[in-house]
């Protein structure tokens, strides 16, 4: 077992199926998650990442490996580990004809200490601007995530596992839930998040796993997930895209993915612009446009740029 390590995994691998007709949603998987961090899952939909959550929690039984959460097997002890985690799913289930105080009530007098987590669950609430006395089916879909993030938090647990924590939250209720996640790693605590939500992984995580089509391609701290340095440029001419400029921006190796559509000309860059510029000055330029990359393009170039190392 890895020193401070709260999860561990080793070869942990989910296959439905059996045969030809079996699929792979997770393959080998060896992870450390350490003590006092807050670690990002990442992969887009589909990439194993809810799978990789179930296994840990024990709701279902992985095909091949292990794992350990607090130095404990997650089957031989998942009680006791339940006790001490805090669990967001990313499809959160409520009983739709309960309040949310009916539902926080319940869930602390299951915990235990029911009045100590009842006074941290109402302080965590007014923090996230949610009114508890609103049944679930009242509530929207963001103020149902907040009431999620209420059940995980309101205990103080050592552990937090969370699926897609911000998904229908509002931009400054994602702000508070940011600032929660750093005071919570501030006092020693960690946080296991599963996102495709780049901005959120860039805001509060030290490390990240990558994960596509159950595979682990890397572990990497933000600073060198987010070192893909490349981006997606739009022109606009007043006339057509100068007829000689498509064959000079075929010769320049940090421009790819040259497209023309009438007068607009589409293009990847990659490093400094100066050079570009002085070739996209054959015409009269009406309009510039520069996008930074989606999470999906840096994933492409990461997976690229490690399959060449």
């Amino acid at each position: 077992m890895v020193p401070n390590a709260i999860i561990e995994t080793r070869g942990l691998s989910k296959i439905y199926g059996s045969g030809a007709q079996s699929t792979t949603a997770l393959d080998s998987l060896n992870l450390q998650v350490n003590q006092g961090e807050i670690f990002g899952y990442l992969g887009p939909n589909g990439a194993g990442k809810t799978t990789t959550i179930r296994l840990l929690l024990d709701l279902i039984r992985p095909s091949a490996g292990a794992a350990t959460i607090f130095g404990d097997d997650i089957r031989a002890k998942s009680v006791d580990i339940h006790r001490r985690i805090g669990f967001l799913p990313g499809e959160l289930s409520l009983w739709e004809g309960r309040s949310g105080k009916q539902i926080i009530n319940f869930v602390a007098n299951v915990r235990g200490d029911a009045d100590g987590i009842l006074k941290q669950a109402e302080k965590i609430a007014e923090r996230l601007e949610l009114d508890t006395t609103k049944r679930v089916r009242d509530l929207s879909s963001g103020n149902k995530r907040k009431l999620g993030l209420v059940l995980a938090l309101m205990h103080d647990p050592e552990l937090l596992i969370l699926d897609e924590p911000t998904n229908g939250l509002d931009p400054l209720v994602q702000q508070t839930f940011h600032e929660m996640m750093n005071e919570y790693r501030q006092r020693g605590k960690t946080v296991f998040l599963s996102s495709h939500v780049l901005s959120e992984v860039q805001a509060i995580c030290d490390r990240v796993g990558i994960l596509r089509d159950g595979d682990l391609k890397a572990v990497e701290s933000v600073e060198g997930l987010t070192q893909v340095e490349f981006h997606h440029i739009e022109v606009s001419y007043r006339e057509a895209v100068p007829p000689e400029l498509r064959e000079r921006l075929a010769g320049m190796p940090q421009v790819s993915d040259v497209a023309v559509h009438g007068r607009r000309l589409d293009l990847r860059l990659v490093g400094d612009f100066d050079p570009l510029l002085r070739e996209l000055g054959a015409g009269y330029v009406e309009l510039l446009r520069i996008e930074e990359p989606t999470l999906e393009d840096i994933f492409l170039a990461f997976y690229s740029d490690k399959e060449k190392v």
